[in-house]
């Protein structure tokens, strides 16, 4: 479904990711795993066309994404979920989501993707009137997925979900990623939480210094020596 070939992105003179190729297969959950600075959420940014490909290329059902506007990626099924939430925090929780369906015009459609919303996320249905401001971590962090499954996409990008996040909260997000996984969506999750992405994906991919030091079934990399001691052993 998605592929990126040979990545090379640059924050002006500093090589943030050198060579990166990797791969996600519809309907599945990859994890990019690795510690601050590796790069990971460079790539999803780069992905969604927040920043430039220097070299190489991002193929998204076959098709380079590297030259389309940031909205027309949108339009081919991707939608990113950023770190540190992003909601708009003078609108509402209901007007929020209907921006994530700014690039749709089938207004029943949009209507049954917010009851799934809601579905998903009841905390919002609750709260749906409430400035989005006003909302604790864990509910912003709701409301950014739901915002981004308002697109209908194929595949969600998920850069760091659990940050500042109790340990309640974490459980409930885990369990929802994995129902909109269940439900047909393709996730590639960024996550500093590196047994927590282990535990719900089928293949992940470790990144150090902007570079695939290691890749495998999670499951595989979950028994793995090296990634034991780097990141699973706090």
């Amino acid at each position: 479904m998605l592929k990126v070939e040979n990545l090379h992105v640059y924050y002006g003179v500093i090589h943030a990711i050198k060579g990166v190729s990797f791969e996600v297969k519809k309907g599945t959950i990859v994890s990019l795993i690795g510690s601050n600075g590796a790069g990971k959420s460079t790539i999803l940014k780069t992905i969604s066309n927040l920043l430039d490909v220097t070299e190489g290329d991002i193929l998204f059902l076959g098709q380079s994404t590297k030259k389309l506007e940031a909205h027309k990626i949108v339009e081919m099924g991707i939608s990113h979920v950023p770190e540190g939430r992003r909601v708009f925090p003078g609108l509402t929780v209901i007007e929020n989501l209907q921006m994530g369906a700014y690039t749709r015009k089938d207004k029943e459609e949009i209507d049954k993707d917010l009851k799934k919303v809601f579905h998903h996320f009841p905390r919002l249905l609750e709260r749906k009137n409430q400035l989005a401001g006003t909302l604790s971590g864990g509910e912003q962090q709701m409301l950014a997925m739901g915002r981004a499954l308002m697109s209908r996409p194929k595949i969600m990008l998920l850069d760091e979900p659990s940050m500042g996040l109790a340990p309640l909260l974490v459980d409930e997000i885990f369990k929802i990623i994995e129902e909109i996984n269940k439900s047909g969506t393709t996730i590639l999750l960024v996550e500093q939480n590196a047994n927590r992405a282990l535990h719900i994906s089928n293949y992940g991919y470790v990144l150090e210094t902007g570079k695939v030091i290691a890749e495998g079934p999670s499951k595989q990399l979950m028994e793995d020596p090296k990634v034991i001691e780097a990141y699973l052993s706090a």
